[in-house]
């Protein structure tokens, strides 16, 4: 089972629809679903002090929701950026290894705070260029999907 877990609801409609897409896609060849914590507002003034108020309010949100048997993979700019491929032959391995919890954790708007990141395995990058969180939720997704196609012998697009 794949979980996304993140920080914030998606408010665009177009979001909402290509989530909801990607979840009708995968239900097809693998378990996933997204998990929702709420946002914190963001600050008005940021200074080291709101922010990091801010990251672990969110962070102990994010927190509560993983299990203990989850294997973490968190998302952020500043980790290793697999190929499709790679991402389909990680998961693979994990579940072929016994993990049958994954969790992809997405932060809001300040990113993740350092107890979410040292609870992580792992961590991610989609790319060096910075993306909303709501997109960067669809384009995990939608690597998701990629991932589970190769990972069935299917075709996809390269």
């Amino acid at each position: 089972m794949i979980t996304v877990l993140c920080v914030g609801k998606l408010r665009e409609r177009f979001f909402q629809d290509a989530q909801k897409e990607y979840l009708k896609r995968l239900s097809q060849l693998m378990p996933c679903t997204v998990t929702e914590v709420p946002d914190e507002p963001e600050p008005k003034q940021l200074s080291d002090t709101t922010i990091s108020q801010t990251l672990e309010a969110e962070s102990e949100r994010l927190l509560k929701r993983i299990p203990d048997s989850a294997y973490v993979i968190a998302l952020c700019i500043d980790a290793k950026q697999p190929a499709s491929e790679e991402l389909a032959d990680k998961l693979n391995d994990l579940f072929v290894s016994g993990k049958s919890e994954v969790m992809f954790v997405i932060g809001g708007s300040l990113g993740l705070s350092q107890s979410v990141l040292q609870r992580a395995q792992e961590r991610l990058s989609m790319s060096r260029m910075t993306f909303p969180h709501q997109l960067a939720r669809v384009m995990l997704l939608e690597q998701l999907y990629r991932a589970a196609k190769i990972n069935a012998g299917q075709r996809y697009h390269k």
